[in-house]
Parts: structure tokens; C-alpha cells; sequence
């Protein structure tokens, strides 16, 4: 007599009891296929979005008038870069000379000057003014006494609220031969400078003054940006063994660098563009060889000699190193350190 496995079915297969029927199931569903749901779209319509926002939309409706006005459509006039314009004939020029106009002020010594001129302004612009708002806001972020940093804030924040009139001004004053620099030069036993005539001191007093005006103000965002830092990130710097002086290096610096990288291609953007109100009210014919820019030059060129034409295309020489300059400087960023604008 043979004793049959009770596990076993009558015609030789294993039977399988409840639990494992349910085992066996569940291990088919898991290794079948799955079915993905369809994502429902989160996005919205635009005219949902218009009818259930409209107020925020409404305060962006200003800003984008202003920039279509005074921004987009003078861009049509650019075409005058390439034709002869005479004033009171027609707005996009009375005959076409195509690259003309480039060609002369590729050929003008005064053109290259002034270019060497911008190019000077703008890398010590941005060698100094740009990172001394994060040296003030990583010694303003040290300050414990609350008064302190207060009083320090306001003073450095007040400058950037003067009009350029008044700050050229308030600058002519002090570097006159009656003024307070001269002063204490001749309490020193020297003799008064005119630095505002010097064309060797114009470099000098045009940084020094924005750097006074802006480091402030600057100091805000980075400020800002300081408190998103997770204060755990120091605790195991310290635990690590790390000084103040490594904890800065490696935590801080680190966690503003996206906002760094930011500040410094938009600076880079308008690289070209040195303050053209304040070194029009500081310079003088005497310092035209150290002061001159390319928007000075156009100033004079377009607007006291009516050489509209000319005028456009050196604008639009000078628009395109812009535009060549913060495409790089994206392009390298993003390769080399993840953060761009797009």
C-alpha cells in the first residue's frame, strides 16, 4: 500500500492550499507588468490662469509697457546703423550705405581710445565694486551686537538713495582745490592737487565713488541669501574641526555662490555699459583721454554733432560685445559650475 503526500494531488501535481494560492497570486501580479495611470496635466490654461490671478498679472502689466516701449520698439530704429538718416526725413534713413558707418568708426583712432577707455572703467568696476558687497555682507553676517550691524547697514545703504547728480557733486567738491582731500593734504605739509583735472586720477575717483555709493546696497541680497543657510551645516564644520575661517570658505561662501554666479553674469551683461550719467557729469576735456567711454563718445557724436548714422553704429558695435559677453560667461558658468541664468 502506498501512502500518498497530502501535498500532493491525484494526479501527481502539489496542491495548493488557500494561503498559498493567495502567495502565488500576489507574486504573479508583481512580477506582470505594470500598467501605468495616466498622469493627470497640472497645467493651467492661460485664461484660467488670467481670470483666477488677474491681480498679480495686473502688476506686471506696467513693467511690461515700459520695456516694450522704451526697450523693443526703439530696436527698430537700429536699422539707421546701415542707411544714411538726415533729421526731419525719415525715420528709418533716406538711402542705404550698408557697413559704412562700421567701417568709419572701425577706422577712427578716437573709437579704439574710448573703447580701451570702457573696457579699463569696466574690468576695475568689476574687479572691486563686485565683491566688496560680499566681503561687507560676510562681516556684517559675524556682527552679533544688533546696534552695530544696524547703524553699520544704514550708513552703507544711505549713498545708493543720492541722486548721481548730487554724488557728482558731493564728488567735484571734495576733489576740488578748496576741498576736504586737499585740505588735509595741505594740513600734511603738501601741496593742493586738482584731481579732478588729472586724467590719471579720474580712474580713481570714478571707482572710489562706486564703490561708496553701491556696496551697500549690494550687501541686501547677500544678506538675504545668508539666512537660507541650514545652521546644521556649520554645527558639523565645527564638529569636523573646522575654523571660522573654514566654516566661511566651505559652507558660506558655498551657499551663496548660485547668487554670486547670478550677480556676476548680469554684471558681466552690462559690462559695456559704464555709468555713463556719472562720468558725463565728472569728466571734462581735460580727461578725455582716461575718462572718454563709448557712451560719451556717443553722446557727443550722435546728439551734439547730429550724427545720428554713425551714432547708431557704434550703439549697436557696442550691443553686440554685450550680448557676446553674457552668452559666454553663461555658457562657461553653466559648464563649469551648474549654475546660469537658462
Amino acid at each position: 500500500m502506498t501512502l500518498q503526500d497530502p501535498a500532493l494531488a491525484p494526479d501527481g501535481s502539489r496542491a495548493t492550499g488557500p494561503v498559498e494560492a493567495t502567495a502565488l497570486a500576489t507574486a504573479a501580479e508583481r512580477d506582470a507588468p505594470r500598467r501605468r495611470r495616466p498622469r493627470r496635466s497640472t497645467r493651467v490654461p492661460l485664461g484660467t490662469a488670467l481670470r483666477r490671478d488677474w491681480q498679480l498679472y495686473s502688476l506686471a502689466l506696467l513693467p511690461l509697457v515700459f520695456f516694450l516701449v522704451f526697450r523693443y520698439v526703439p530696436m527698430a530704429g537700429n536699422v539707421i546703423a546701415f542707411r544714411r538718416f538726415q533729421p526731419g526725413g525719415s525715420i528709418f534713413g533716406e538711402s542705404w550705405v550698408g557697413l559704412r558707418y562700421v567701417e568709419l568708426f572701425l577706422s577712427d583712432p578716437t573709437f579704439w581710445q574710448v573703447l580701451g577707455n570702457t573696457l579699463t572703467l569696466g574690468l576695475l568696476s568689476l574687479a572691486i565694486t563686485f565683491p566688496m558687497p560680499i566681503m561687507l555682507a560676510l562681516l556684517l553676517n559675524e556682527v552679533r551686537t544688533r546696534a552695530f550691524k544696524g547703524f553699520v547697514q544704514t550708513v552703507s545703504y544711505l549713498p545708493h538713495f543720492l541722486s548721481i547728480v548730487i554724488v557728482a557733486g558731493m564728488v567735484m567738491q571734495l576733489t576740488s582745490l578748496d576741498g576736504t582731500i586737499n585740505q588735509v593734504v595741505r594740513a600734511l605739509g603738501g601741496e593742493a592737487v586738482p584731481f579732478i583735472q588729472r586724467p590719471e586720477w579720474f580712474r580713481i575717483i570714478y571707482v572710489s565713488s562706486e564703490v561708496w555709493q553701491t556696496v551697500g546696497w549690494g550687501t541686501i541680497l547677500y544678506l538675504a541669501v545668508l539666512t537660507t543657510i541650514d545652521p546644521s551645516l556649520y554645527e558639523a564644520a565645527r564638529i569636523d574641526g573646522a575654523n571660522r575661517w573654514r566654516q566661511t570658505w566651505h559652507v558660506t561662501l558655498t551657499g551663496i555662490r548660485p547668487t554670486m554666479v547670478t550677480l556676476l553674469i548680469l554684471n558681466i551683461g552690462t559690462f559695456m555699459a559704464v555709468g555713463f550719467e556719472k562720468i558725463l557729469l565728472l569728466y571734462n576735456p581735460l580727461t578725455y583721454p582716461t575718462a572718454d567711454v563709448i557712451s560719451t563718445y556717443l553722446y557727443r557724436v550722435g546728439l551734439e554733432s547730429n550724427n545720428f548714422s554713425y551714432a547708431a553704429a557704434i550703439g549697436m558695435f557696442e550691443a553686440v560685445i554685450g550680448l557676446t559677453l553674457i552668452l559666454s560667461a553663461n555658457a562657461i558658468s553653466r559648464r563649469l559650475l551648474g549654475t546660469s541664468l537658462w
